[in-house]
């Protein structure tokens, strides 16, 4: 275990991570540790990750109550979302929470990244599930995760962001990492026009080796069920690929109508 210095320094450099990924803009995510049984570390609000001290980051007791730090710093407004992760997890010693672009995009659609789709997503963070929005500072929020927490490592919070959690800082982090890397490759490869879903045989045998590689958490089993066809296929056209389309002439001539009348042209 890091000492607290340490830790302090592992927050500057974990927060300069987090803001040139573009995980997080302006002042947005924050970060804790838990230190022990009764103190926790936890990042200032209204700062921006990229630019942290070591003199910036907050200790604060399980109620959220400042015990030591800079005066001129407040802690994170959402430290009570941290804290009943805490209270509800006695083997997560860090949290992770930031706006990471692909995979806010899902958060935002609604749509949970439980694909079985990357051998690593499998393995490290499972199928991740999309909690309930929730108000940011309130109450509201660690209500709406509290049911996700106890079953996985790496949770979507809709129309917000994402949260990970970890036996330490970094490994919270390289969760978020998996997270978002992964949210990246399913986008790009539903614009390529199919997700390839691995089947149920090699998921269970993919989730064989969390225990060879001594991997700790919680996650939730990836859906191996296959996408649905798509309206375009792979065929032996002249271009290499054969499209099967989705709208008639007919249905182009009548919507083209309908936007020059409104045009008035």
């Amino acid at each position: 275990m890091k000492n607290e210095w340490e830790l302090k320094k592992l927050f500057v450099e974990i927060g300069r991570r987090i803001w040139e990924r573009n995980y997080v803009a302006s002042n947005d995510g924050n970060l804790t540790v838990r230190l022990n049984d009764h103190e926790i570390l936890t990042t200032p609000t209204g700062i921006s990750k990229g630019f942290m001290t070591t003199d910036m980051i907050i200790k604060v007791d399980y109620s959220g109550k400042v015990i030591s730090g800079n005066s001129n710093y407040r802690p994170s407004s959402e430290v009570k979302m941290h804290l009943d992760v805490y209270k509800e997890r006695p083997d997560i010693n860090s949290v992770v929470h930031a706006h990471p672009p692909y995979a806010t995009s899902f958060a935002v659609a609604g749509i949970p990244l439980d694909k079985c789709v990357l051998p690593e997503a499998i393995i490290v963070i499972g199928a991740v599930p999309i909690a309930k929005y929730g108000l940011p500072s309130t109450d509201e929020l660690p209500d709406m995760i509290r049911p996700h927490i106890k079953t996985s490592d790496a949770i979507l919070l809709e129309n917000h962001g994402a949260l990970t959690l970890g036996t330490d800082l970094l490994n919270a982090y390289h969760k978020m990492e998996t997270l978002e890397h992964t949210a990246n490759i399913v986008w790009k490869a539903i614009q390529l026009g199919n997700l390839n879903v691995m089947n149920e045989g090699d998921r269970d045998r993919l989730m064989t080796l969390r225990e060879k590689f001594n991997l700790t958490g919680k996650i939730l089993t990836c859906d191996s069920t296959p996408m649905p066809n798509k309206d375009h296929t792979v065929g032996n056209s002249d271009s290499g690929c054969k499209t099967n389309n989705a709208i008639d002439d007919d249905t182009i001539r009548k919507i083209t109508q309908s936007v020059i009348s409104k045009l008035n042209l």
